[in-house]
């Protein structure tokens, strides 16, 4: 057990590291990031900040030395960024987690090996291997690039056969990764928490709505049957274990309309489907990674109340004098000084007595 008065290194400085940070302090430790990027949400909200690239071995040497266990806010940091870490300090979740969520090939057989249903999909390493997967998978596809992207980045849809023709260069070129466009009735999610001792407590399954790709909405609970709500919440507990995890896990899941419940992809960090329990939860996804990575017990998951998250994009943030003025509405902007179209600036979480959401919303 790693004591309330230790230093927590995270990894990356974005607004996931922001809210694990704040999380932290309410349990009364410090937080020290390592991030290369200038502008760092997560270190106006630290004790202490290290700028320089992941592959400073004497910049990691002095941030191993100043903290008591290190976890990450982005699966995408090197491997060899954290081995080298992982020498000098524990490192939660570690290489063996990452080399599965860092690349998509690698984490749809590791689902597959469970025996749990995932997108039908196919490995794509030139323009003749993209031919044969259009043939496997069908059309309509997605291309994606096997590692990195997010938000709708590093990836392009193939509807007709004359999509295909230059699809890889639109991502950037190979290795990709083809699935299948699934017909589900809505995409959903859950965020689950292991800890050091193999405890694990997870969140309700959320219904999740995407614009551009991007989360715009999250509405807590899913509606999901007590069935299906049973199965999604066993087999992202199944994965974590699978994968020895120590920390949180967030499990993009499509309900088919067949009734079938597939896995789409991992996020072993806090996941943007998880904001609502800052608000609406007896303990936070991001309280659950502080009390995972420094071997606490965790909290109780359970919701106290039925929950809108939204997104705020861009410009939409400047609208926060009108936000702060409506009643009920918890607000939550991370700092960034530099507004782009697209890129989250802040969320908020609209609450509703258990079981009183209204259906339909749009945010």
């Amino acid at each position: 057990m790693i004591p309330p008065g230790s230093t927590i290194g995270i990894l990356g400085g974005g607004q996931l590291g922001r809210m694990t940070a704040l999380a932290a302090a309410r349990l009364g430790y410090r937080c020290h990031v390592f991030a290369p990027e200038t502008e760092q949400p997560a270190a106006l909200v630290s004790a202490a900040q290290t700028r320089a690239a992941f592959d400073d071995r004497a910049a990691l040497d002095r941030f191993a030395a100043a903290v008591d266990v290190v976890t990450l806010e982005w699966e995408n940091v090197p491997t060899t960024t954290v081995e080298h870490l992982a020498e000098r300090v524990p490192v939660r979740p570690g290489t063996a987690v990452l080399a599965v969520c860092q690349e998509r090939i690698a984490e749809k057989r590791f689902v597959e090996g469970l025996g749990i249903g995932v997108t039908p999909f196919a490995p794509v390493a030139d323009q003749a291997e993209l031919a044969l997967a259009v043939e496997r998978v069908g059309l309509p596809a997605i291309l994606k690039t096997t590692r990195l992207g997010y938000d709708g980045k590093g990836q392009t849809a193939l509807r007709t056969p004359a999509d295909v023709q230059g699809a890889l260069e639109r991502i950037g070129g190979g290795p990709a990764i083809l699935e299948a466009f699934v017909d589900f009735a809505f995409e959903f999610s859950v965020v689950t928490a292991r800890g050091a001792d193999g405890s694990q407590a997870s969140f309700d399954p959320v219904e999740n709505r995407h614009a551009d790709h991007v989360l715009a909405l999250t509405l807590a609970p899913a509606r999901l049957s007590e069935a299906q709500r049973a199965e999604a919440v066993a087999m992202a507990e199944q994965i974590a274990v699978a994968l020895d995890l120590v920390g949180v896990l967030g499990v993009e899941m499509f309900l088919a309309r067949d009734g079938r419940v597939l896995v789409n992809e991992l996020a072993p960090r806090p996941h943007n489907s998880g904001h609502w329990t800052m608000d609406a939860c007896a303990t936070c996804q991001f309280e659950q990674l502080v009390r995972a990575v420094c071997g606490l017990p965790l909290g109780s998951p359970a919701r106290h109340h039925d929950a809108l998250m939204r997104n705020l994009l861009g410009f939409e943030a400047e609208a926060w004098p009108e936000l702060l003025a409506k009643p009920g509405l918890r607000l939550h902007l991370y700092g960034k000084t530099e507004t782009k179209p697209g890129r989250k600036m802040g969320h908020l979480n609209l609450l509703f007595p258990l079981g009183e959401r209204p259906d339909g919303l749009d945010g």
